[in-house]
């Protein structure tokens, strides 16, 4: 058997209790239970943050000390709010967990003992997409292993199916860079640099809610932030950056057409 690693749970909040209750709900019912959750709390209302405390509270948790909250003086985006988690964390791995997003029951469990297994600093794992009504509209298959290469032109890697060692990240000073959307993509092609290829479990272990109001569903916001990817984080050449931003647009549209399958 496996010794028990400890895992911190990142959860960056800023509106919709409903999503976040129920995405807490999905981590009280790990089977694997050696963690911590760190709500981060960005909203500058703070209404919310009272009826979040109350909800933890009827839980009458056994570990006082497994939920922590983190607010934010202003409102600092999800990114960024992930990066407070981070250096607060001193766990041997962070998993990172979208306040509207959901794991099945095993998550931490199956992946946690593949990359003891495998020994991994990076892992990520199939996951179904949901509507606003818990509704599976489509799904994304992890790849067994994704190069550089492949993961530039298209991003296949759900945030909140990624687990990494704290250690790894810190060591090489890995952080979720400035922007509204594409935050995550940015990280991973840094960690795809150092570590030559991602690995995957083809296991569907989160459910990716997708809303119309998000800001990932903005198109033009998205494509804005892809600009920003090659353009400034990956440092290619203006006409070079529109070519794999196309890339991108193209195998996005072509991961959309799976809806039919559900529809």
């Amino acid at each position: 058997m496996l010794s028990k690693p400890n895992v911190t749970i990142i959860i960056p909040y800023q509106k919709n209790l409903k999503y976040l209750f129920s995405a807490l709900k999905s981590v009280f019912n790990q089977t694997f239970k050696n963690y911590v959750i760190n709500i981060i709390y960005d909203n500058e209302n703070k209404k919310d943050l009272y009826e979040i405390k109350k909800f933890l509270k009827k839980k009458n948790l056994k570990k006082k000390n497994s939920i922590k909250i983190q607010v934010n003086k202003k409102n600092i985006g999800a990114g960024h709010s992930r990066n407070k988690g981070i250096k607060k964390s001193k766990t041997k791995y962070i998993a990172f967990l979208d306040s509207d997003d959901r794991w099945t029951k095993d998550k931490l469990k199956s992946q946690i003992y593949f990359m003891e297994k495998k020994k991994l600093s990076f892992s990520h794992t199939s996951y179904d997409i949901i509507d606003s009504k818990d509704k599976i509209i489509s799904y994304r298959n992890a790849r067994s292993m994704i190069t550089l290469d492949e993961l530039i032109k298209s991003c296949d890697v759900g945030l909140s199916t990624v687990i990494i060692k704290t250690e790894f990240l810190k060591k090489n000073n890995y952080y979720f860079p400035g922007i509204k959307t594409k935050e995550d993509f940015v990280l991973w092609l840094k960690i795809a640099k150092n570590l030559k290829f991602l690995q995957g479990l083809k296991k569907k272990l989160t459910y990716y809610r997708k809303t119309s109001n998000s800001l990932s569903s903005n198109k033009f916001i998205s494509l804005i932030n892809g600009y920003k990817v090659y353009r400034n984080y990956m440092k290619y050449s203006k006409i070079k950056s529109i070519y794999f931003l196309i890339i991108l647009s193209v195998n996005s549209f072509k991961k959309n057409i799976l809806k039919d399958k559900f529809n």
